[in-house]
């Protein structure tokens, strides 16, 4: 008898994954079978390559950790763990200790737990998320990781997407999370297509505790508003399969904005002049779904924060472009400022 389908669908999923990186391991044409690679602790480490799991303890990244300890070792992969003490709630490190533990149960190895300190710029959330990150690619870099496996199920996506039409934050926000992202690939998401269900289920059957933070139903986080209030609502009044149908629309929109920040790469080189500047009337002349991407590239190249950029601030500055009226500079996160001089764009710190 074979294991129960939750289980299988999660594992199925990992396996994938897992493939995927093996596979983009070759490609990159750095894997150890290559001619003339003479082997070193580099070549090791690609022969049997990590991969790590992000675990909160929670059902989401439980029942990914139990799957990699699963699979790994079928496909000659080493797993480890590590999970992010915030630091936002007493008891923090007794929870990312019992975490570690289980992780070790698990078999991983290696498993550590990083403490960080979340700062206060974009909200409680962001900070949160940006603290967590920085920590997971310091590890990341330490043990030497292709990977990161990260929890995020279909209805994480939809919250995702739903923040983002909030926050009219454009097609790139709508699109939500990649499936893969971060530096050379380094975080995969296995689950966008399994819902937070059959990861609790698959939990629940294998007998793996888990941990339900507090946070997740605390209405001072907007997310958790939208998962109690906000999607509950809107499947009343829609009916059933607004999740699924928010996922689609986040791939779909993924694609559209490849294709367009595609488009933003190879026109840029043609609207600056000789010395680098932005001339304005070529910009004039491109789809205003090109040219803003090439000015929010540009912000972020002279110092803007990439997640305090927002699309109203990119509209302001394509105003300088579209609506010239003599008006001055404009002021961006990060202590940037862009105005227009003689014909010209000018993006710099301020």
């Amino acid at each position: 008898m074979g294991p129960h389908p939750a289980v299988a669908a999660i594992r199925l999923a990992v396996r994938r994954a897992l493939h995927d990186i093996l596979n983009d391991i070759q490609v990159s044409g750095e894997h150890p079978d290559t001619p003339g690679h003479r082997p070193d602790q580099r070549t090791e480490r690609l022969a049997s390559p990590l991969v790590l799991v992000a675990c909160s303890g929670g059902a989401d990244s439980m029942a990914l950790a139990s799957a990699l300890a699963f699979e790994a070792p079928k496909l000659g992969i080493r797993a480890g763990g590590v999970t992010v003490d915030h630091g936002l709630q007493p008891g923090s490190d007794l929870r990312a200790a019992e975490v570690v533990l289980r992780l070790r149960e698990l078999g991983l190895d290696p498993v550590e737990s990083a403490a960080v300190t979340v700062g206060r710029e974009g909200g409680p959330e962001a900070a949160a998320r940006d603290a967590r990150y920085a920590a997971l690619d310091t590890i990341a870099e330490r043990h030497g990781a292709t990977a990161i496996l990260l929890g995020h199920t279909r209805d994480d996506q939809a919250e995702t997407v739903l923040l983002g039409l909030a926050r009219g934050s454009g097609i790139r926000s709508l699109s939500g999370m990649a499936a893969v992202s971060g530096a050379g690939g380094r975080y995969r998401r296995p689950f966008l297509h399994l819902d937070r269900q059959t990861a609790r289920k698959a939990c629940m059957v294998q007998s793996l505790p888990v941990w339900d933070d507090p946070h997740n139903a605390d209405p001072a986080y907007t997310r958790s508003r939208l998962r109690h209030e906000g999607l509950p609502a809107l499947e009343k009044a829609l009916g059933k399969g607004v999740v699924e149908a928010l996922a689609r629309t986040a791939q779909l929109s993924r694609d559209d904005a490849d294709a367009l920040d595609a488009w933003a790469s190879q026109a840029e080189a043609s609207v600056r002049d000789a010395t680098g500047l932005l001339e304005c009337a070529k910009l004039y002349a491109l789809p205003p779904a090109v040219r803003r991407r090439i000015l929010r590239r540009a912000a972020i190249e002279a110092g803007a924060p990439a997640g305090s950029l927002f699309a109203r601030h990119i509209e302001e500055v394509d105003r300088l472009i579209t609506g010239w009226r003599g008006q001055g500079a404009i002021n961006l996160p990060g202590k940037v400022v862009a105005q227009r001089q003689g014909g010209r764009l000018v993006i710099r710190q301020g």
